[in-house]
C-alpha cells in the first residue's frame, strides 16, 4: 500500500524505540520490532500500544516502516536475516503473502477465536487492528460555502465546476472505482461490483474516462503527501486516508473538510514473518495489541477504528462520529474485497503504471 510517510524514522537510520520513561534493558525474548507506515499513524500506535507494552506485559517494542510490498516479507523469509517480529499490512498484501507462505499462522486459541473480530478481518495469517476508509477532501477555506462546496465523487472529477488539480494516489486502488461512479453514476457498490465482474472493460472504461484530466492529476505515495499537497495548495482536492485529514485538522489547525460519498473502507492487519525464530515474542505483541481496552486507546490518538466489538463498544461517541464506519458515513460507500485484490492486484497495478506513463 505505501501508505504513510517515510521521513520521520528513516532520518533517524530506520528502527527505533517507542520513547518513554524507565526504559528496560532489550533482549530478544522481551522485544520485538514492528514494521508500519510512519507519521501518524505510527504516532497513534505509539501511544496506544508501544509505549503501554512495556508497563503492561514487559515488552520493549521497536519500530521500522516498510513499502508494503510481499517481495520486502518474501526476501527476509527466504534469506533467514529477519528485520521484523510484527508487521503492519494492508490486507490483500497479507493474503498474497500468506499464500506464498510467507507468513505464520495466528494461534487463534491466543486471540480468543475468529469470531472476535468483523468479518473480513480475521485471516489464518492475519489479524485487523484498523478499519479506515479511503476518501475525498477539500480545504474549507476555499470552498467556505458548504451548499457550493464539493459534495460527491462525480465533484471530485468535474474540473469545468471546480477547476484545479487533483491528487490521487499513485497505485491504481480506490481509483478506478471512483472513475467508475462518476463516469457512469454507479454507486460505490455497483461501481465495485462491475469493476470485478467486467475488469478489462471496466478499467479502459475509467481511464477513458480520466485520460482527458491526465494533467491535471497529481500522485502522492504516502499518507502525508495527500494532506500536505491540499496544505500548499498544489491541489484542490486529494484522495487521503481519512485519519490524516482528521489530524491534519486536529493537530494542525487545517480546515480540511472529509467526503465521506463513495469512500472505500478497509482494514489494517497484524501479520507475522513465516518461519521467525522470535514468533512467540511477535505473537505476544498481537494479542496484546488485540486486548478490548488496548485496541480502542487507538482512536484517541487517529480516526480509525477499531476491529471488534468489544473495543468499538469502549469508544466514546464524540470519537465514533469521525471514524469511517460511523453509519451516516455509510451512505454511499463499500467494503474492500481482500481476496479479489489478492487475485488481481499485482496485474492491475502493472496496467496502472502503464497508463500513467502513457
Amino acid at each position: 500500500m505505501n501508505r504513510y510517510w517515510k521521513g520521520s524514522l528513516a532520518a533517524l537510520g530506520g528502527v527505533v524505540v517507542a520513547s518513554f520513561a524507565g526504559t528496560a534493558p532489550v533482549s530478544a525474548e522481551d522485544s520485538v520490532t514492528v514494521a508500519s507506515w510512519g507519521g501518524a499513524y505510527s504516532m497513534s500506535q505509539r501511544e496506544a500500544y508501544y509505549k503501554p507494552a512495556l508497563k503492561d506485559i514487559g515488552m520493549t517494542v521497536l519500530e521500522d516502516e516498510w513499502g508494503g510490498a510481499v517481495s520486502e516479507i518474501r526476501v527476509q523469509v527466504e534469506t533467514g536475516d529477519y528485520k521484523w517480529e510484527v508487521l503492519d499490512a494492508d490486507v490483500g498484501t497479507s493474503l498474497a503473502a500468506c499464500d506464498e507462505g510467507l507468513l505464520e499462522e495466528l494461534d487463534w486459541d491466543m486471540l480468543g477465536g475468529k469470531d472476535r473480530f468483523f468479518p473480513g478481518s480475521a485471516f489464518d495469517c492475519a489479524v485487523g487492528t484498523i478499519s479506515y476508509g479511503t476518501i475525498y477532501a477539500y480545504n474549507g477555506d476555499t470552498y467556505p460555502d458548504p451548499a457550493t462546496a464539493p459534495q460527491t465523487v462525480a465533484d471530485f472529477f468535474d474540473f469545468e465546476k471546480f477547476p484545479g488539480k487533483r491528487a490521487i494516489y499513485t497505485g491504481v486502488s480506490h481509483t478506478i472505482e471512483m472513475a467508475l461512479m462518476a463516469a457512469k453514476g454507479m454507486t460505490a457498490v455497483e461501481a465495485q461490483a462491475y469493476y470485478q465482474e467486467n475488469t478489462d472493460e471496466a478499467f479502459a472504461e475509467a481511464t477513458a474516462f480520466l485520460e482527458p484530466h491526465k494533467d491535471q492529476l497529481v500522485y502522492w505515495e504516502t499518507g502525508a503527501m495527500a494532506p500536505q499537497l491540499l496544505a500548499d495548495g498544489e491541489v484542490v482536492m486529494t484522495t487521503a486516508w481519512n485519519g490524516r485529514i482528521y489530524n491534519a485538522n486536529v493537530q494542525e489547525g487545517k480546515n480540511f473538510v472529509i467526503v465521506w460519498d463513495g469512500q472505500k473502507v478497509d482494514y489494517d492487519v497484524w501479520a507475522i514473518p513465516a518461519g521467525h525464530p522470535n514468533a512467540e515474542a511477535g505473537m505476544k505483541f498481537i494479542e496484546y495489541a488485540s486486548r478490548p481496552e488496548v485496541m480502542a486507546r487507538q482512536s484517541q490518538y487517529i480516526a480509525y477504528g477499531p476491529t471488534t466489538e468489544e473495543a468499538a463498544a469502549l469508544i466514546a461517541p464524540d470519537v465514533l462520529k469521525d471514524l469511517p464506519t460511523a453509519s451516516a458515513n455509510l451512505t454511499n460507500a463499500y467494503w474492500a474485497d481482500a481476496e479479489w485484490i489478492a487475485d488481481h492486484i499485482e496485474e492491475l497495478e502493472e496496467r496502472w503504471a502503464v497508463w500513467k506513463a502513457s
